[in-house]
């Protein structure tokens, strides 16, 4: 697929903001305090009673979420989902560490499970973390995914953030590492980590998936030139990373998204 970049206010994009190289390795950790707001105006937004944007057919959707983050966190979006006409599947995940191996087997079980039961491809959503784990699921099981909607995510290195959430992905490495010979020999939770699903990670996204992803410019997590690929349907919107979850602009952007016929 091969799609151009594209904001849903009709803007062209910009180019990004010159900053020091410090400040930009650094990131922009305060704007992150913002998802208070874009939670508040969310709950108060027609979009959440499932207004204004396409009506859903009946689909499968399962939600990834993002690194030391679990399903609760995306239970809004469940609700949304559901209001709009999907049926959105938690992936069991209580604390996401950032190990792809660590829930994979649990992952690719409730994929199987939801297209078994009704016949028909899963879109998956994933926010930071989670759209790594969803953009490896599509690429080994095609024929099970229609669409992948990541929020926040880097496209192709999991690794360019801000140096905060280097240092974060560093703590829970260490953890990860200490007393599992087996997890250091992959590299978990390094960009070159070798286990099956990081590799899968790094395929082409396959054609019958339609793929979208939706960034800010104002991430604090993410650098938002990482999120821009051209085989994705890229949505800017405006907010926080953290926010990403529970934005109404990300919600519209997600509803427009699955409404696309898979490629």
């Amino acid at each position: 697929m091969n799609h151009s970049l594209f904001d849903p206010t009709g803007s062209e994009p910009q180019p990004p903001p010159i900053v020091a190289g410090t400040a930009a390795e650094f990131g922009h950790p305060l704007l992150e305090l913002r998802w208070y707001g874009e939670l508040a105006r969310l709950v108060a937004d027609p979009v959440m009673g499932g207004r204004g944007v396409p009506r859903g057919d009946g689909r499968s959707v399962l939600l990834l979420p993002g690194l030391l983050a679990g399903d609760s966190s995306l239970s809004l979006l469940a609700l949304f989902l559901r209001r709009i006409g999907y049926r959105p599947i938690r992936c069991g995940i209580r604390l996401n560490s950032g190990c792809f191996a660590t829930f994979d087997r649990r992952m690719v079980g409730k994929l199987v499970r939801a297209h078994d039961r009704s016949g028909r491809r899963v879109a998956i959503i994933g926010h930071s973390r989670g759209g790594h784990y969803a953009r490896s699921l599509a690429a080994r099981h095609p024929n099970l995914v229609s669409h992948v909607v990541t929020m926040g995510t880097g496209l192709e290195d999991p690794m360019d953030v801000s140096a905060l959430c280097h240092w974060a992905a560093a703590t829970v490495r260490t953890a990860l590492h200490t007393g599992d010979p087996q997890r250091a020999a992959f590299g978990c939770l390094t960009a070159g980590c070798t286990c099956a699903p990081s590799r899968a990670f790094n395929m082409a996204v396959p054609e019958q998936v339609r793929m979208t992803s939706i960034f800010s410019r104002t991430d604090g997590v993410v650098r938002w030139s990482s999120c821009v690929a051209d085989y994705a349907d890229c949505v800017e919107v405006p907010g926080s990373h953290l926010g990403m979850a529970f934005s109404r602009h990300a919600y519209r952007a997600v509803a427009h998204a699955l409404a696309q016929p898979s490629s």
